[in-house]
């Protein structure tokens, strides 16, 4: 049995549920978003956290009460009947024989591995409609590069850390970038703006070698 999260004080409207893994953070939120409470307003899922803001007039000890009850299912198993989003990829990426080299595959088979998984979307930030996506994988986990790019076009689909992500604009950024995607982030037209908001599984395809 895993340990209960801490839940930590966060302002005079919100709780810090602090988990030990992004799994964890992931499942968790999905568990509580499948509460389908009034007592919550806003849930926002990080790297190792869950935020989570009350509803107006919700008492903050309601809320850690409800927050105390949540129980996540095994990791990923919260997910499986959600819709899959399948992102085409191209993989040119320049870093992608470093890639190959940190992970001691080669590049055909990071290609392999990156294709052959299903990811899914921890949390957004960094930029409107970034998510940090993770995968099955752990060939795949390879560090940021020694120096950040002053700019990352938009679309380059990168690795760094535990990560997976999407560039939804142009940007500085450190990730190894492995490929690139004609995919639009982040729509203000679109009912909810990120198309991958958290808990989003996705799917990487490739296109156009």
């Amino acid at each position: 049995m895993s340990a209960a999260p801490a839940l930590l004080p966060y302002g005079d409207r919100a709780v810090l549920v602090e988990l030990g893994s992004t799994e964890a953070a992931v499942d968790y939120a999905v568990a509580l978003r499948d509460r389908d409470t009034l007592l919550v307003d806003e849930v926002v899922p990080a790297a190792r956290t869950v935020l989570v803001v009350a509803a107006e007039g919700t008492a903050l000890a309601d809320l850690r009460a409800l927050l105390a009850d949540v129980a996540p299912a095994s990791a990923g198993a919260a997910a499986t009947d959600q819709p899959v989003v399948e992102v085409a990829v191209t993989y040119d990426g320049e870093d992608l024989a470093d890639v190959a080299r940190l992970t001691g595959l080669s590049e055909r088979e990071v290609v392999a591995a990156h294709t052959g998984q299903e990811w899914r979307v921890a949390f957004g930030g960094f930029a409107p409609g970034f998510g940090y996506l993770i995968g099955e994988d752990e060939r795949l986990h390879v560090p940021r590069r020694g120096e950040s790019r002053t700019r990352v076009p938009a679309g380059a689909v990168g690795l760094a850390g535990e990560y997976s992500g999407i560039y939804p604009r142009s940007s500085p950024g450190g990730w190894q970038l492995i490929g690139r995607t004609d995919v639009t982030l982040w729509d203000l037209d679109r009912d909810p703006p990120a198309l991958l908001a958290p808990g989003t599984r996705v799917r990487f395809v490739e296109v156009g070698r």
